[in-house]
């Protein structure tokens, strides 16, 4: 594969922290820059340390400092009172000097550009730009950079790109996908008064729901049969397939099945007898769970394509989860612009993360069957569960401390996983606490000693993963 030219983009490998030590991790194992939320005015509440000043602080300041950027997101649709408020909240936190704000809502980017001019502005996903004729509209009131639809093809985001040469595009590669367009969601609002929009969502789409067949009766009710749930809501899809119209195929969708022209009527597990109808056209069905998606089989394209900045969604999740994300897709942007083919490595490393399984979303919308074969092989080799991340060294007997996560055994294989480079070993001992030869570690909640592989680095980070 030749190298990428000299002038492309080197993309920024923008990574979440929900804490510190997620900005940490993220920095040690190759992130440019990282994003964190304002509580009052983000749409992750939870999990989130940035709340207090100093720690915002902190974790500006040590970025800064490491030559790293640091993103804060404001990006809620606020009501009135939060807008009343904002101003005053938000003084100390941009005397702190982020290196830009994430926002969607056009009043408050307004009065951030009335009282802040010097503050750069980047476009929330939550702003669902789909097109050139948008992003030219959003840079021609100052917006320095559009984070870009997960709606969005390749092709199209190329096309963008090539009308819109002179202004930041970032793209979300990694993390979890909204099953509407992004955040525009009222599940979590309707089951418990929580609003997406305001930070606060539940992940409803992703609860447990029961499928019933139901029926439609001369006025256009939807009624169950009164039959037994046949099963899950994917099971809708079971009955087979029909051929799509012209219009629908040039839309994007290949054959529909026959279980999307009928309705079904869902039940959330902890609401019995509280059954609500959904329904499929030619835009798919617009309730219930997607898969996470990994896109890094796609970032020589989104280099190529000269996209400034890939992101990684995960504001919530663990330190590990960060470490692994940004080190796999560190080294595929690497690779890429160093003209070295894709790794398909990098497939079965990210499946230790925990997911609710991968999709590559939007940015091909077909796969061909030896496309998907070579995607399911690469991705089920090199598996691997966190059993522990270690926490200390004792130099004198050559052992390093682990706070176990999950269970594992001496002659299990085990991955070492650092910022300098992973090493593969097989621990023949393991320690307890007072010394003892343990023959299994059941599980989390203790911490044991043992040999770090030839080569490591005590100095550095380090999480251990178990190959499945």
């Amino acid at each position: 594969m030749p190298a990428l030219p000299a002038a492309a983009r080197r993309p920024e490998l923008l990574a979440p922290a929900g804490t510190l030590e997620m900005m940490h991790t993220a920095f040690a194992y190759g992130a440019d820059a990282v994003y964190a939320g304002q509580p009052r005015y983000s749409l992750r509440v939870r999990n989130n340390s940035f709340g207090q000043l100093d720690t915002l602080a902190a974790g500006i300041d040590a970025a800064h400092a490491a030559g790293k950027l640091f993103y804060l997101v404001a990006n809620i649709t606020p009501h009135n009172a939060k807008v009343r408020s904002f101003e005053a909240d938000m003084a100390p936190v941009i005397a702190l000097r982020p290196d830009a704000l994430i926002m969607a809502d056009p009043g408050l980017m307004m009065l951030v550009r009335e009282r802040w001019p010097e503050t750069d502005l980047h476009l929330s996903v939550q702003a669902n730009t789909t097109n050139y004729a948008s992003v030219r509209f959003w840079q021609s009131v100052g917006v320095k950079r559009i984070i870009l639809s997960r709606e969005l093809s390749l092709d199209e985001i190329a096309e963008i790109r090539d009308a819109c040469p002179d202004i930041e595009l970032e793209v979300f590669v990694h993390g979890a996908l909204c099953i509407a367009y992004s955040g525009r969601c009222l599940l979590s609002g309707y089951f418990n008064h929580r609003d997406p929009n305001q930070g606060s969502c539940t992940n409803a789409c992703r609860w447990d729901y029961s499928l019933h067949a139901a029926g439609e009766d001369a006025s256009g009710n939807v009624h169950t049969d009164g039959r037994p749930p046949i099963g899950t809501p994917k099971d809708a899809g079971a009955v087979g397939t029909a051929t799509r119209s012209r219009r629908e195929r040039a839309l994007g969708g290949g054959p529909r099945h026959l279980g999307g022209s009928k309705p079904w009527l869902l039940e959330e597990g902890t609401r019995p007898g509280e059954l609500m109808p959904i329904e499929e056209d030619e835009h798919g069905t617009y309730i219930l769970n997607s898969k996470d998606l990994r896109a890094i089989e796609h970032v020589h394209r989104l280099v190529e394509i000269g996209v400034d900045s890939l992101k990684i969604e995960g504001r919530t999740k663990s330190p590990y989860y960060v470490a692994r994300a940004a080190q796999g897709y560190r080294r595929a942007i690497d690779d890429a612009l160093a003209g070295r083919p894709f790794d398909p490595r990098l497939l079965g490393e990210l499946e230790g993360l925990a997911s609710r399984g991968y999709t590559d979303g939007f940015y091909q919308r077909h796969h061909t069957p030896e496309q998907q074969n070579y995607l399911r092989g690469h991705s089920e080799s090199g598996r691997s569960l966190l059993v522990g991340e270690v926490v200390g060294y004792d130099a004198a007997r050559g052992l390093a401390e682990v706070e176990v996560k999950n269970g594992f055994a001496p002659g299990d294989r085990l991955e070492f996983v650092q910022p300098g480079g992973n090493r593969d070993g097989v621990p023949t001992q393991v320690l307890a606490a007072d010394g003892s030869a343990l023959a299994h570690v059941p599980g989390s909640g203790r911490r044991v000693w043992l040999a770090l592989p030839a080569g490591s680095d005590p100095a550095q980070p380090c999480f251990i993963a178990r190959y499945l």
